[in-house]
């Protein structure tokens, strides 16, 4: 299963896990009303299954709804490409404007399919999530793992194990 970013927030905003106010954009127009609801000052994010955004030209910090529009539309319509693209890239049909917030500390969390294992996996790291492949291939310490057995599901104390390894206990 893929997920986009804006689907995974709700869901962690379902669960109480506080997410930056936002909203999904399929038109310029709409990221303009978007970002004058939120203020203006905004966070323009190309809304595609692939990695490594940001570098790619497909998330834009903007300071007005005027601006908001204009990176939405530079967005809308087009192929990004990344380095987990091919070199036609993936059509970007949506964008999500969320507040620009300042961030204080950056986690990255997954949840993917350990082939070697044949399990899923639960990722988590301090690293944050931008270049969590290279932090992978230099620094594989920094990243924790909690396989989950398909037989029995994830173990209750998972959760606690990866907050604790996180520092998110303090």
């Amino acid at each position: 299963m893929k997920a986009h970013e804006y689907q995974a927030k709700q869901l962690l905003a379902e669960y109480g896990v506080p997410v930056p106010r936002g909203g999904v954009a399929q038109t310029a127009g709409e990221a303009r009303n978007v970002a004058a609801g939120l203020g203006g000052k905004v966070v323009v994010k190309a809304q595609v299954h692939a990695g490594g955004r940001g570098k790619a030209g497909g998330i834009k910090v903007v300071s007005s709804a005027q601006e908001a529009q204009q990176a939405a539309g530079a967005l809308l319509g087009t192929r990004l490409v990344t380095h987990q693209t091919s070199a036609e890239g993936v059509p970007v049909t949506s964008v999500l404007v969320e507040e620009a917030i300042e961030i204080e500390r950056e986690l990255y969390l997954g949840i993917v399919i350990d082939g070697v294992v044949g399990m899923p996996v639960i990722m988590a790291s301090e690293a944050g999530g931008m270049d969590i492949e290279e932090v992978a291939r230099t620094t594989p310490e920094k990243i924790l793992k909690a396989y989950i057995d398909p037989a029995i599901g994830a173990r209750p104390y998972v959760a606690r194990e990866l907050a604790y390894g996180l520092n998110l206990t303090r």
